[in-house]
Formats: C-alpha cells, structure tokens, sequence
C-alpha cells in the first residue's frame, strides 16, 4: 500500500517534493498580496474581503477529509497518490488564473460574485493536490530524523514563495511593468497559475509508488461507499483525535498559524501608515522587505538551526525552543517598528521567524510519527485522513483568520486609504505583536506535555516492523482456511434436500425485519466479546462493569454465550452469564506459553467446579496455530477431565472442522466436538454460503464418533475486503445469520453466532475484515435496525 523506506531518502526525491512545496505555498502566498487589491482598487467592502476570505476557505477545509478518504483508499496502478496530484495542479493553475480576470468596471457585486465563483474552483483544485501530496511526504520514510529532515528540505523550498510573493507588491504597484495595478493583477495571475501548476505537477512525475490495484485491504471506491464515506470519515476524525499527541499538534499549529494570519495582512498597513503616514510611494520597498527578509532569514537561517536542534534535542524541546525566540522577535517588533527608522525592525526578523520557520518543519514530521502510532492501534496506514483533519485544523483556522481581519480592523477603526487616527494605527499595531505571542503562549503550554519521544517512536517503529514480518508469513487463524472444505469432501457425505429461503425478490427493510424476528427469537448461542475500543488480549485486564453491562445487552438475545479465556477478568463472564440465567462454553486459552497455559487450566478447573460452566473448552484454534503438538494438546484436555470427574460438566476443544476431520485421537479425547465453520473464510459467496456451512457440519459429524457436535463460531463480517467470492456487507451479513439460525432451528443444531460486538484489536491480526463481524457495533449499537 505505501511506498516507505527505512534509509535515506534521495536528495533528488526531497526536491521533487520541495518544488511541490513551492506550489503549495506560492499560491496562498500571492493570494495574499493580490487580495489587498479588492479592497484598494476594486472598491470591495471590508465585510466583503473577510467573507471572500472565509468562505473558500471554509469550503476547501471540510472538502479535505473526503479527499482523504478517497486518496487513501484508491486502487490504481499508479498507487494512492500522484493521479490526484497531477489533477489538482492543473485545476489550481486554471482556477488561480481566471480568478483574477477581473474589471473595475463590473461593478463592485459582479466583481464580488466572480470572484468568490473562482475561488471555489481553485480550491477544489488545491484540495485534490495537496492532500494527497502531504500523504506523500508522510509517507516517503519511516526513519524518525529523516522524516525532519525531508520537510527541512520542502519547507526551505516552499519559503521562497515568502521572499518571492512581497515583491508582487512592487510590481502591482509601478504602471511600468504591465500597466494599472488590476493590469498587473490579471497578468501576475497567469504567470503566477501557470507556473505554479507546473511546479504542482513535479512531485507526480518524480516520486514513484508501488500500484495498489489489487490491495484487497483498501476500500472500493463506487458511488455507495463514497455517500456512506461521511460516517467512515466522522469515524477517522474520532479516531484521530484519541491520540492525545495528534491533539496537541492540532490545536497547537491552530493557535500559531492561525494568530499569524490573523495579523499579517496589518504588515503592509504598519509600514505604510505608521512608519510612513500613509504614504505609500514614500513606503517604497519597506513593505516588501518586510516579507522577504523575514522569508530569506527563515530558509538560511531558522530551518537549519531547527533541524539541527530536532536531532539534538527532540523534536519537541526544538519546538519549544523556538516558540519562545519568536515571542521575543514579536516584542522586538513593537519596539522597533520606529517611523523614521524603518531599517530598525529587520533586526527583530531573524528571531520573528522561528514561529512559523519552525511550525510546519517540526509539526509535518511529528504528524509522520503520529500516524505510526494509529497504524499500531488500527492496522490501518492512513496518511490521508491524518493529513486532511490536521490541515483542516490549518485551513479551518486560516478562514476564521480572514473574518478576524476585517473584525480587528472594524474593531480598532482603521480604513484603508483613509486618514487614521494614532488610536486606529496603534491598535493594529498591538494585535500585530500581541495576538500571536497570547497564540505561541498557548501553544507552548499545550505542547509542553508532548510526550512522544524519539525512543518511544522507535519502539513503534520495531512493533510494526515485527507485525510486517508476521503478515508476511500469514499468522494463522480460521481466517485462513480457503480451500479445506473442496480438498475434504467425499462421496460418504450426502446432504438432505433442504429448501433454503429466497432473498431474490426482498428489500432490505424486508431483511432486515427476518433479522431482528431471528434475533428476538434468542440464539442458541453467542460468542462473547468483552473488549472495548482501545482494549486488547495482549494488555488490558477486563472490569466486571463492562462485563456486566454488555451482557446485560446480549442476554435477552442467547441461550448461552462462550468465552475464550479463563484470566484476567474472562472469569468473570461465566459467571455474570450465569447470574443472567444464561449457558456458557468456557475457554481456557492455550498458546505456546506454558506457564500461561498452566494458569489458565487451573483458572478453568476453580471455575467449572463453582457450576457456572456447562462445557470446557480447553484452546481455540491452538493446533492450526501450530503453538503446541497434539500430544500436548491432548495432556491437557486430560488434566481437565480427571479434574471434573464427577462434575456435569462436557470438556472439549474448539478448533476448525478440518482439524478434526484429520485428527480422529483429538476426537476420541474430547467428551464433545467444537467446530468453527467459516464459509467466509474459505472464499464462497453468499448465495452458496448455507450449503458450505452444512457441509462443514457434516463431515464434522461423520468423523465425531458418535458425540454431540457444535459449531462453536460460524458468521458473516458486515464491512472490509472481499475474500475471493465472499463480500462483507451489512446486507450479507444478516442473510448469512438468518440462512444459518433457520437452519440450524429445524434440524436441531447447536450454532454459536461470532460474534455479539465488532472488536476493534483484531485490526491487527486479520485488518478491517476482522473487526467487523459483530451483530453489535464497537460502541454497543445494534447494527441491523
């Protein structure tokens, strides 16, 4: 799905990125410098420039999840990326320049409309390009420094849009170079689209990814998935925000960038009106320097210092560090902003610059090592939903920005091209310095608690290098069953006839109706799932209050429940089922590790004696896992059945049909036969799913010897990737239970439905697919009504 690296990443890659970086900063950049023209030349309201401003703005930040959703999930021989990066460049460099083809005499509402038309198209552009292209850049390596490293690279290429666009201001405003200043406009506009569109298009060209046309993992892309998108994407944000590091990040760069850009379109004003009282002939360069200098000390000077500091001190400590020399060039700025002596503030420049120098150098590579840590939580690699909220966090803040602007401005009585009082003047002189020092402040106090370190990044990084490699070798599980069922079938197996129920001719309303008569009619049985979101096998001990409270959920719905493990806190299930008036099948997992084994069988043993169990299962799936032999196996299922000797209790083990079809010794020690069925599993589709489930049953019960078979989990997942000719789907889901649940009712046979909740921590062993095989969502819903 990604193309990462674990070494450096090639000079010429982090260019290719860089002038994509130019791109992606020169349009705001010079977006910034024309618009002053709406108000100056075109006559637009103060009230008209801030909704300009905020309007597509806003449009382009909430636009940019579902970009996200659809660049991470696309299935192309050209990867995930470069197709939307090419079309977004081209987009933007036609929307950018026809924005700009405006005439004075329009009229102010015409010019207002077209305008803010424009802006809309160049913003869809801008969404469908930088997207993706961040995901680019997240995603080009996964080594902790390299990752600064490459956005060093990318944020000193994209400043020279900073020293770059201020001189637009000279050339707008001197008629020798294309005419009056709307001439100029008009034409900067082409120069300024074009070129850009084509540096846009440089990352697509060079930067090559691996095709993921046939990534069964990513999400098909079709007019239904994209309109059921928005849940998906309102999951991600949800998601995305429980990290608490990725929060910090967000609301950080919000406070930063966006008290920044509140206060920068006053730069102009501050040296035209304060330093040169109102004369803007006499102002000269001085505007232009400002913005330019400010640039120039940022590429040669802040960027290399902040790398430097990232590597020697963390990412976080440089960013802190250089937080706080940007509230002293803010203080700096007030003092030496002195009429007369207009040289003065370039010395506050250097240090000025190390906010926003800093900010997107250090917050783009800890957003890379953010996104290590929802792929260790999820399984999922997502660089484009993390990339989309954490610019929408930017963008979101940039449009408020524009209507705070105009808001100061009406707020302190300053008028452009008017004569303004010192109160007026002084006024935007003080949100000049002190919004953005009130916004580093904060953002210094919330980032103070960071705590992702580089240590921790490298644990990470070790676990999900780990779990690659386990992926490669295919950790086994029933999941991986494709093709037992057709090598084990045989002329000894004659089904009955059996008339299975027609679907052909049913809504989904009519389904889902048949599902909840199933439902309400109790189950034979339900496998339980005790694990909450953000809770594992591997880590967590469960409470007896989320025990409790969703059994209580499930309890009006089964007969009997079965569990999995008899330790920390799975002992409590049977014995809150049996409170609740319910069976259960109780498990003791057995692995690999014998000390835990050893517990575990004693856990069962004290449990099964107290006359809450009714069956003792002895593992799960432990014989094609490959953990222990049979003849392990089998010591253990004796131990337990000389330890309840004289008990009413039946002791087996769970494992695949197809294990017990060729172990027979496994089914001569076991009092009962516990099988797992997954036509799913084993790749056919939904039509024929019933019929493969009988089957499975019944070559179980022709090697069973006579004893009492169950089919310990059977089911049907409702979302992920398809398995050869098996779809997940809500729909398909419940065609699989109710097919099975009415079968199972008229020929007396024992199904224990997988499973009661979707479970979040199997993402990480069988991806999308294993979380969602649930008659109940992760956050307790019921997913069928």
């Amino acid at each position: 799905m990604m193309s990462k690296t674990t070494s450096n990443v090639p000079m010429g890659k982090k260019i290719a990125f860089g002038l994509g970086m130019l791109a992606n900063q020169m349009f705001p950049a010079a977006m910034g410098i024309f618009m002053v023209v709406l108000i100056q030349d075109y006559g637009l309201s103060t009230l008209m420039w801030g909704i300009l401003f905020f309007l597509p703005r806003l449009f382009d930040s909430f636009t940019d999840p579902i970009m996200g959703f659809i660049s991470d999930n696309t299935r192309s021989i050209w990867g995930r990326r470069r197709q939307y990066v090419l079309l977004g460049a081209v987009i933007m460099g036609i929307g950018f320049s026809l924005l700009w083809q405006m005439y004075i005499d329009d009229g102010v509402d015409y010019n207002f409309v077209y305008f803010l038309i424009w802006s809309l198209v160049f913003y869809l552009g801008l969404t469908i390009f930088s997207v993706p292209y961040v995901a680019m850049g997240y995603e080009m390596s996964d080594d902790f420094h390299e990752r600064t490293n490459i956005m060093a690279v990318a944020q000193s290429i994209g400043q020279w849009a900073w020293v770059i666009a201020p001189w637009f201001w000279v050339v707008m405003y001197d008629d020798n170079w294309f005419g009056s200043t709307t001439d100029t406009t008009r034409s900067l506009g082409i120069w300024v689209g074009v070129t850009c569109a084509i540096l846009a298009m440089v990352p697509a060209i060079f930067i090559k990814s691996k095709s993921t046309k046939d990534d069964q993992s990513l999400t098909p892309l079709t007019l239904k998935t994209l309109g059921g998108s928005l849940k998906q994407i309102l999951n991600n944000f949800k998601e995305a925000f429980k990290i608490p590091v990725f929060r910090k990040l967000c609301y950080s760069t919000f406070l930063i960038f966006n008290a920044f850009n509140v206060v920068a379109g006053f730069s102009f004003f501050i040296v035209v009106y304060y330093l040169f009282n109102g004369d803007a002939g006499a102002a000269g360069l001085w505007p232009t320097l400002l913005g330019s200098v400010g640039a120039l000390a940022t590429t040669f000077l802040v960027i290399p210092i902040v790398t430097k500091m990232s590597k020697t001190m963390g990412k976080k400590n440089a960013f802190l560090v250089s937080q706080g020399i940007s509230v002293f060039g803010y203080i700096m700025l007030w003092f030496l902003f002195i009429p007369g002596k207009p040289y003065m503030f370039l010395f506050a420049l250097p240090f000025f610059s190390f906010g926003i120098g800093s900010l997107f150098t250090l917050m783009m590579s800890m957003t890379s090592d953010v996104i290590d840590i929802d792929e260790l939580n999820t399984g999922k690699r997502r660089e484009g939903v993390f990339g989309a909220i954490y610019w929408l966090m930017v963008k979101f803040g940039f449009a408020f920005a524009g209507l705070a602007t105009g808001a100061i401005m009406t707020l302190v009585g300053f008028v452009p091209d008017t004569e303004n009082t010192e109160a007026s003047i002084t006024g935007i002189r003080l949100f000049y310095s002190g919004l953005p020092i009130l916004g580093t402040l904060g953002a210094m106090w919330i980032m103070h608690s960071y705590d992702l370190t580089e240590e921790k990044a490298l644990e990470i990084s070790a676990e999900l290098a780990k779990r690659k490699v386990k992926k490669k070798t295919k950790e086994i599980s029933s999941a991986y069953g494709a093709g037992h069922l057709l090598s084990v079938l045989n002329n000894d197996i004659k089904l009955e006839a059996y008339s299975e129920i027609n679907f052909d001719n049913r809504s989904i309303e009519d389904v889902k109706t048949m599902f909840l008569d199933k439902l309400n009619n109790r189950l034979c049985g339900l496998c339980f799932s005790p694990y909450v979101e953000g809770q594992s096998p591997d880590e967590d001990i469960l409470s007896e209050s989320q025990i409790r409270r969703r059994m209580e959920i499930i309890a009006p719905y089964t007969i009997a429940i079965r569990s999995f493990s008899c330790t920390e806190g799975n002992q409590l299930i049977p014995i809150v089922a049996h409170e609740k008036g319910l069976n259960s099948i109780a498990g003791a997992w057995i692995s690999g590790d014998k000390e835990r084994n050893a517990k575990e069988i004693k856990a069962l043993i004290e449990l099964a004696k107290t006359g809450v169990v009714n069956v003792a299962a002895v593992g799960n799936e432990v014989l094609l896992r490959g953990e222990v032999s049979e003849v392990e196996l089998i010591g253990y299922i004796n131990e337990v059945k000389q330890a309840l000797n004289g008990f009413d209790v039946a002791v087996g083990y769970v494992d695949t049909y197809y294990e017990y079809y060729n172990r027979p010794k496994l089914v001569e020690a076991t009092d009962i036969i516990l099988a797992n069925c997954y036509p799913f599993w084993e790749g056919f589709g939904i039509e024929d799913s019933l019929q493969h489930l009988r089957e499975m049953y019944a070559l179980t019960k022709h090697v069973s010897q006579g004893k009492k078979v169950i089919i310990a989990e059977t089911g049907w997942p409702s979302q992920g990737a398809a398995n050869e000719d098996a779809h997940p789907s809500q729909l398909n889901a419940m065609r699989y239970f109710i097919q099975s649940q009415e079968w199972a009712s008229k020929e007396n046979v024992e199904i224990f439905h997988f499973s009661s909740f979707d479970e979040t921590w199997k993402v990480r062993v069988e991806g999308e697919l294993g979380a969602r095989w649930g008659i109940w969502d992760k956050d307790e819903n019921l997913k069928y009504n």
